[in-house]
């Protein structure tokens, strides 16, 4: 079950973004249409027989908001993190105080139970996770990377990468996170 986007529905999301104000460098789209009378667009939409034939809807990549207090992280980098930290999660030495596995999720639960494993790892001063997501073009494989560098999830990590070949290897990622607040050093590690 899937919705469809109508004119009417392009319409009325353009009247009520008219006032928004878009992000530096971002540009609106322009002012908002007339809507077409239903019997018009029935009538103007392609057809194949007797089936009216839809155009599929394409949406844009999502925005990710960057931080200069959090640089983007990819796997195997490791800002703010001292060499020999970030050698021993990269090498699987690190003992591993948590893990999650993703398999079958939608992607909606898994960016919940994502978050939620993150902050209650935190809260419990786990440092090393291991988050499972599946190997080979999964959609979690290229989601969680993205959300461990969106908000709020970036301002826990201080470094991911894939996982050594016992812990799941590419289908895994090391997850170093920072320490909470309540004690320990000021810069997280």
């Amino acid at each position: 079950m899937g919705f469809k986007k109508t004119l009417e529905d392009d319409a009325l999301w353009r009247a009520v973004t008219a006032s928004v104000q878009p992000l530096g460098g971002v540009k609106r789209p322009g002012p908002a249409k007339r809507c077409k009378k239903i019997e018009d667009i029935v009538k103007d939409a392609p057809k194949v027989g007797k089936r009216m034939v839809r155009a599929p809807v394409v949406l844009p990549p999502p925005v990710t908001m960057k931080s200069k207090a959090h640089p983007e992280l990819s796997h195997g980098t490791s800002p703010g993190v001292d060499r020999r930290t970030a050698m021993k999660l990269h090498r699987g030495q690190m003992p591993i105080q948590g893990r999650l596995d993703l398999h079958g999720r939608t992607q909606d639960d898994a960016y919940h139970a994502l978050t939620s494993f993150i902050d209650g790892a935190r809260s419990a001063g786990r440092r090393s996770v291991l988050v499972i997501t599946g190997k080979g073009q999964g959609v979690l494989k290229n989601a969680v990377p993205r959300w461990l560098n969106q908000p709020p999830l970036r301002a826990h990590v201080l470094s991911f990468g894939y996982a050594q070949q016992k812990d799941g290897g590419a289908g895994a990622l090391y997850v170093l996170l920072r320490k909470s607040q309540s004690g320990g050093r000021r810069d997280g590690l």
